[in-house]
């Protein structure tokens, strides 16, 4: 007897429904066609297990089962449940009238309990988009997948659940979300708040404009400054994420498994810390199965690369493709995935191997040539495409000794909110731009449009600092922010004259 039933499989950040034919004749064998890896090759143990610890078996037959497409490589161990029931309906021990009208997936443990899996929401997107009337997955990933509307999901503990509800003996229990509740009342907690942190009011002032226009930052400054605690409040005082952002969010991290048990909507930007020791492929994305690396998991977040220099040169340089086009393509032979990569470059580092400024009283001191040998490591594309340099220098006493604490995240966000939304109307017209960090040249040269003073404050900053060529566009758009900040239409010589304090590693001879 021939029996169809459907999984999926997940490529890049789409899933792909999968067709599995179970066949049983005469004979004896165990046949899985269909490109299977070694863990769906496994999977024949684990549900003969499962089947004989709940009162069924695998039946002696010829049993034949093909996983369609059949080029399409298969892998992970989530086939388990849709093998299982597809095998049980071809021999006959339960009915399979409507077993085709669900999307079935899960690992099987040996008593029939089932693990979570890797891809839910868009295997569940993908399911609502076929016309499937209901998901069958392990409850750990329900709440997950029932973000989608407009389809049934259902979260089982063990195989035996399902076998009563098509054998109708049982009924199954939907999993229901209100999608947009869940994500509202999620938005208004942050879990850093600026109000830690005590002094460095210019920093914070950075921090809000990079949030403001979407501008990549470089803290600069010795061993407890500060960087790390600022940068991890970033997040709090960025706008909260749309709907879809956090569709978009979710997906990625439920491609790789990382969406916490019982967990739904993703609604806080993420915020990635990748140690130095990172590889390439780890960073970017790839693999012999590609899966989404750093840089895609911090979309629509912040990428946190602290102390840059200490990162191989050849991680960092991969990095500049994906930060100009907001996306990793990677290609194999067979096929090409494109993962999503929409994120703020956050990073930090001490301005010397030793950690300290050139300064004689400094626990440890290094010379301006071991400084500039340091800082080498940091490519000028790399370092073209990061708006704002800022030195951080250490709290003095009386400020850490403070009892009042300083403005929270959610009074700034307020500020940067407002600057987006204005952003937001400008840029209404153009599909691929929705803040300043985004502008190209086109725009830079319509939006941010000096008066003769500002041409001339401008031309003789960049003359007198030996601020580099390629500063010009970043200070412009940088610029157009902090006017933004004001609620101002034009950019004038006091907006021009901020954003150029923010260019240090750029002064020719900043170093000394």
């Amino acid at each position: 007897m021939l029996i169809k039933i459907f999984g999926s499989a997940v490529f890049g950040v789409e899933a792909t429904t999968i067709t599995v034919e179970v066949n049983i004749d005469k004979g004896i064998g165990y046949h899985l066609v269909g490109l299977p890896d070694n863990a769906i090759k496994e999977s024949s143990y684990r549900i003969a297990a499962a089947l004989q610890n709940n009162g069924y078996k695998l039946p002696g037959k010829k049993i034949t089962i093909n996983m369609a497409p059949a080029d399409l490589r298969k892998e992970g161990s989530a086939y388990d449940l849709t093998l299982a029931l597809g095998i049980l309906a071809a021999s006959s021990q339960i009915k399979g009238d409507h077993i085709s009208e669900y999307l079935i997936m899960g690992e099987l443990s040996l008593d029939g309990g089932l693990q979570p899996i890797k891809g839910a929401l868009p295997i569940a997107i993908k399911a609502r988009e076929e016309g499937f009337k209901g998901f069958i997955l392990p409850k750990q990933n329900a709440k997950e997948a029932a973000i989608v509307d407009s389809l049934k999901v259902y979260g089982i503990e063990n195989i035996k659940e399902v076998i009563d509800f098509f054998d109708d003996k049982g009924t199954l229990e939907q999993t229901i979300v209100d999608t947009r509740e869940e994500f509202y009342a999620a938005l208004e907690n942050p879990e850093f708040d600026f109000a830690d942190v005590k002094g460095q009011e210019s920093i914070k002032r950075c921090m809000e404009i990079a949030a403001a226009g979407g501008h990549n930052i470089i803290l600069v400054g010795p061993p407890g400054s500060g960087k790390t605690m600022l940068s991890k409040r970033l997040p709090s005082i960025l706008p909260p994420m749309s709907l879809q952002e956090a569709l978009e969010t979710t997906k990625i991290h439920s491609v790789v498994g990382r969406i916490k048990e019982n967990v739904g909507l993703m609604a806080q930007r993420p915020f990635r810390s990748p140690h130095h020791t990172i590889s390439n492929v780890a960073l970017v994305g790839g693999g012999s199965y590609p899966q989404p690396g750093e840089i895609s998991l911090s979309h629509n977040g912040v990428l946190f690369l602290d102390e840059l220099p200490e990162f191989k040169r050849e991680v960092l340089e991969v990095m500049r493709q994906p930060l100009e086009d907001r996306e990793v393509t990677i290609s194999r032979a067979k096929f090409t995935v494109t993962y999503p990569s929409s994120f703020m470059l956050v990073a930090s580092m001490n301005p010397s191997p030793g950690g300290y400024f050139n300064d004689p009283q400094a626990p440890v001191t290094s010379s301006p040539a071991e400084m500039q040998r340091y800082l080498s490591k940091i490519s000028g594309p790399l370092l073209d495409r990061i708006d704002i340099h800022i030195e951080v220098t250490p709290v003095p006493f009386d400020k850490l000794s403070e009892d009042r604490s300083g403005e929270s995240s959610i009074e700034i966000r307020k500020r940067v909110i407002a600057a987006r939304d204005i952003q937001t109307k400008r840029f209404s017209e153009l599909s691929n731009i929705h803040y300043n960090a985004q502008m190209g040249v086109k725009q830079i040269r319509q939006f941010c449009e000096l008066d003769s003073a500002s041409k001339e404050l401008l031309k003789t900053a960049m003359e007198r600092l030996n601020l580099s060529a390629r500063a010009y566009d970043r200070i412009l758009k940088v610029s157009r922010t902090i006017a933004d900040l004001e609620g101002r239409e034009e950019v004038t010589g006091d907006h021009i004259s901020e954003a150029i304090q923010y260019r240090s590693l750029d002064r020719d001879g900043w170093l000394g």
